[in-house]
């Protein structure tokens, strides 16, 4: 099956009284497709009529547009696509280009904005990028364009620069770092579906595939895993599809229709060793960032469902939440001294099987899913440890729990998972040779490594950013004193601080960071010391009643901190008041004031759900936590 790339609506159909350009429209085709049939020209949807087709097509081959390279197949040549370019450009009119929004041109990411542009535009030439609005210099074009091609974004032709498959998918990835309207970002996203679709189509035709769910799946997983991936393997995207759709028939929510690869091998005619191979490899995450889960039903068969996807992130909603519940209530806010609570594991992992198998798997997953949960844990630690790190007091908890979860369990991250994420070090070391100036590359592979405990390499990676990036230095350093703290080595992390302290002393942030290390130490008369200085020398500051009440909390002196929370909400409107509100609540809770607390919680939850905020992940995670409480105090009813 050879999927061909049909023109946009209003090429082959014009509205008004304009007919269609037909020297266009077969020229667009070819430029799009590497060969044409004949019959390519006839289908739904251009629909050419013969002898209107034979005519055209006589005339481009004439002209030395189209070549004929075998009986009923055709290929566009180099002048060819020159007229076409020509078609595009309006006649030698001054063509006019897309560019993009303001609120990507002030991010100043050249590699953003190329991609912009050519996703937006059928092609740029190198002069595009110099002029305005975009200008460019030289030397950093030069720099970005080498780097998109080396990762096979774009492709050059003939002094041409395009937009390749994998880097639209790149382009659809950027736009979600920008404020951009819902409205925008749902048509860019429809261009791209839109494209697929048109492949898709053909594959559910020729295979007969008709359930709805099947392709739902197929589509939702072709959206994330580019064929130009593999493309130096599989040389023939209909197997790449194939395999795809061995993933979509193969998903939880079709048991118990099962599916084996030998017979699915059989059916549609694929190598079984080919599509094992790649099941294997694209399921353990060694060819794309994403992994399939593997499920094993009642039967022996197995299931597959993406680690990113719906059903894998529903999934871990609900672990998180049933090792939260466990593990909250007698640890929230503790004294670093305080004994450790027994974790029962069991119980943890019977609570999220018979809540799954409530809302996400049959029944029948049961006994499979008892097997799965450790590793999924295993894997939620993982992600849990190498997010960016929110400072919030949330946060502070949840590594608590989970770091105690991973004691309990007793346990590493699986053998594969771990190979994984070392080959995705490798490829994050390949990209900074390319890209030695890119601080997030840094940034994504230490928090790679602060997972597998490598801090003697992330201190020398940190030297080396410092060099690189001298302005990031308070950032860094603070980076830096946050991997002594977990080597357990407070007193030198305390000295980062301070040096920067004496380097920076108007930076107020310094010292509010440093009176939560001083709480760390157990050094409770001096961070509360600290907060006590920072009140006096900016009064309005409400941020820091804030943090002297979570202080107080820390050392569990409950009644004094409701009075610094009181204090913080006197003073007006704040975008982190639903947090204070929720630690006042806590607070009352803790001191048996049930009324107070319920109602401090629940104006907490409000605020939450009435304001927009860029803060949507914190959010959530206060949000459960007033629910957990909220629960508490209604089980204590």
């Amino acid at each position: 099956m050879v999927n061909v790339n049909y023109p946009p609506e209003n090429i082959y159909d014009p509205s008004g009284k304009e007919n269609a350009n037909y020297d266009h429209v077969i020229l667009w085709m070819l430029y799009n497709n590497e060969v044409c049939k004949w019959g390519d020209f006839s289908k739904e949807p251009i629909e050419i009529p013969l002898g209107t087709l034979s005519r055209h097509m006589d005339q481009l081959k004439r002209k030395g547009f189209v070549e004929k390279i075998s009986r009923g197949s055709y290929k566009i040549t180099l002048e060819g696509k020159k007229k076409f370019y020509e078609q595009l450009t309006g006649k030698g009119k001054e063509r006019k280009l897309n560019y993009p929004p303001e609120i990507v041109l002030n991010t100043r990411n050249y590699d953003h904005w190329i991609l912009w542009v050519l996703y937006n535009n059928n092609y740029c030439k190198r002069s595009h990028f110099l002029e305005n609005p975009l200008n460019i210099n030289q030397s950093s074009l030069s720099k970005t364009l080498n780097l998109l091609i080396k990762k096979r974004f774009i492709i050059k032709n003939e002094g041409k620069y395009i937009i390749t498959t994998l880097g639209k998918s790149r382009y659809s990835k950027i736009l979600k770092n920008y404020d951009l309207d819902r409205q925008t970002i749902l048509e860019e996203e429809t261009k791209r579906i839109e494209e697929i679709n048109k492949n898709t189509t053909n594959l559910f035709n020729l295979y007969k595939v008709k359930d709805k769910e099947v392709q739902f799946n197929f589509l939702n997983y072709i959206l994330k895993l580019d064929y130009e991936r593999v493309k130096s393997l599989l040389k023939n995207e209909e197997l790449f599809y194939k395999i795809i759709l061995f993933f979509a028939m193969n998903h939880p929510n079709q048991y118990p229709r099962f599916i084996s690869s030998k017979d699915f091998s059989d059916l549609y005619r694929i190598k079984t060793t080919t599509l094992d191979y790649y099941v294997e490899e694209i399921s353990e995450g060694k060819i794309y960032p994403t992994k399939f889960f593997k499920l094993k039903g009642p039967s022996g068969g197995n299931y597959y469902f993406q680690s990113d996807g719906k059903l894998g992130k529903m999934l871990g909603i609900i672990s998180e939440t049933q090792i939260n519940k466990h593990a909250y209530l007698n640890k929230l806010f503790s004294n670093i001294e305080s004994k450790t609570p027994n974790i029962d594991i069991n119980l943890i992992i019977t609570s999220i099987i018979d809540e799954s198998c409530e809302c996400l798997f049959h029944q029948d997953f049961k006994e499979s899913l008892s097997n799965f949960i450790p590793e999924f844990i295993n894997y939620l630690s993982y992600k849990i440890e190498i997010k960016k790190e929110l400072k919030d007091t949330y946060d502070k908890l949840e590594g608590i729990i989970w770091q105690e979860l991973l004691i309990a369990f007793d346990s590493q991250i699986n053998v594969n998972l771990k190979s994984q994420y070392e080959e995705e070090i490798d490829d994050i070391d390949k990209e900074i040779a390319l890209d030695p100036h890119n601080l997030e590359l840094y940034k994504s592979k230490i928090r790679i490594l602060i997972y597998f405990n490598q801090y003697h390499e992330i201190l020398k990676i940190l030297d080396i950013m410092l060099e690189k990036f001298p302005e990031e230095e308070i950032d860094l350093m603070m980076k830096r004193a946050s991997i002594y703290r977990k080597k357990k080595d407070l007193n030198v992390g305390l000295e980062i601080i301070e040096g920067l302290i004496k380097k920076y002393p108007e930076n107020n942030e310094l010292l509010n960071f440093k009176a939560f290390w001083l709480q760390y130490m157990n050094r409770r008369d001096e961070s509360l010391e600290l907060i006590e200085m920072l009140i006096k020398k900016e009064p309005n500051m409400s941020i820091y009643y804030d943090n002297y009440g979570e202080i107080l909390m820390y050392f569990e002196e409950y009644e004094e901190a409701t009075k610094k929370f009181l204090k913080v909400l006197l003073k007006g409107n704040e975008w982190y008041y639903y947090q204070t509100y929720i630690k006042l609540g806590i607070c009352y809770k803790v001191l048996n004031k049930f009324d107070l607390a319920r109602n401090n919680l629940k104006k907490g939850i409000e605020l939450i759900k009435k304001e927009d905020s860029n803060h949507s992940e914190i959010k959530e995670k206060w949000l459960a936590i007033a629910n957990l409480f909220l629960a508490e105090i209604q089980s204590n009813k």
